[in-house]
């Protein structure tokens, strides 16, 4: 059973028939009870850090995802969901992240050349051997929609780039951990496919 975290901040219902086409079993929760049970799980996310933040912990969320990373099982993090795994965003002052990686968030810095939002159709340069990415060819294009991205302290967890003015990680893979700046579940073939190899992690 995979858990898709429904918390209050968007693109829920569309990741979730994503991983339901590969064969998933899925349920839409924002219960601890259902995540203490479940195999696997993703955080999708639209909107800003502080708020996402305050939301998991009005449902008592933040607890059962750490516990969950302890216990070894998958997580996915999409957009503002992999965000959250930092322990910090220059969007949100003094509200600290879920601390799952080290590393902050930090925003795009503005160009007369760089329009922020990054929006639309970009490139990936695929950079270790993540079960994510298994299948995948170097220099896919997937759908963004971002203004803040992360910058881990370990560059060894960076699991794919993107160029948009200048290189940044679109991608970190840390054990049981998985994020992904864009968003997978509108990346057509490449995303629904790393989609796939998350449903078919063991």
């Amino acid at each position: 059973m995979i858990a898709v975290i429904d918390y209050g901040m968007g693109n829920i219902h569309s990741v979730n028939k994503a991983l339901q086409k590969f064969g998933a079993k899925t349920v839409v929760t924002n219960k601890a009870r259902d995540l203490e049970g479940c195999d696997k799980a993703v955080l999708p996310g639209v909107g800003a850090f502080e708020d996402a933040m305050e939301e998991l912990e009005k449902r008592k969320l933040v607890p059962v995802i750490k516990k969950l990373v302890r216990n070894k099982k998958p997580l996915l993090g999409i957009c503002l969901g992999m965000q959250l795994f930092f322990e910090r965003s220059d969007e949100a002052g003094k509200k600290m992240g879920l601390g799952l990686l080290k590393g902050r968030v930090t925003r795009f810095r503005e160009k007369p050349d760089l329009k922020v939002p990054h929006m639309g159709w970009n490139q990936i340069k695929i950079k270790n051997n993540a079960a994510l990415f298994k299948g995948i060819e170097d220099d896919s294009f997937v759908y963004f929609c971002h203004s803040y991205y992360p910058v881990p302290k370990d560059k060894a967890i960076v699991a794919a780039t993107c160029d948009y003015g200048s290189l940044f990680a679109c991608a970190v893979a840390s054990g049981n951990i998985y994020g992904v700046q864009f968003h997978p579940e509108k990346s057509q073939a490449a995303g629904l496919r790393m989609l796939k190899n998350f449903v078919n992690l063991c």
